[in-house]
């Protein structure tokens, strides 16, 4: 079953841009980085989730929420949270890591997709759809 995230808003497009201001010409190796490492640490915490290591999974989670803080990737930052603070509330009570399961399952299609707005959005070449009618288009008539 796929979750979908429509009608919600992956990405904090105002936090964005101050990123994309911030790091100027670095920012596409930047978001480069956070694809990279993002891959790393949904796959760290899915190995940790398998052989049931609380301990395992807070490293990658945090490190996936504050990268994804960084561009403004609201949700995928929550979520990473929820099970960084699963985890250490597990490690820190000797309890099985079991409650951060559906956090987990949610991971990697939300990453896939928060990634893919980021990256389209930062493709100077990716085609906008024109405002309006645009040269040489027809605007609708009502």
């Amino acid at each position: 079953m796929a979750v979908s995230f429509e009608g919600s808003t992956l990405v904090d497009w105002t936090a964005y841009a101050q990123a994309r201001s911030e790091l100027g010409a670095g920012f596409v190796r930047i978001l480069g980085y956070f694809r990279e490492d993002g891959v790393k640490s949904v796959a760290a915490i899915e190995q940790a989730m398998r052989v049931g290591s609380a301990a395992a999974l807070v490293i990658p989670a945090h490190t996936l929420k504050g990268e994804a803080r960084q561009f403004g990737a609201e949700p995928l930052a929550t979520l990473a949270e929820q099970i960084e603070t699963t985890a250490r509330d597990c490690v820190e009570f000797q309890d099985t890591c079991e409650h951060a399961l559906e956090h987990v399952v949610k991971l990697r299609p939300l990453f896939a997709e928060t990634l893919a707005l980021l990256e389209r959005e930062a493709n100077p070449l990716v085609a906008r759809k024109p405002q309006g009618g645009g040269f040489g288009r027809k605007t609708a008539s009502f």
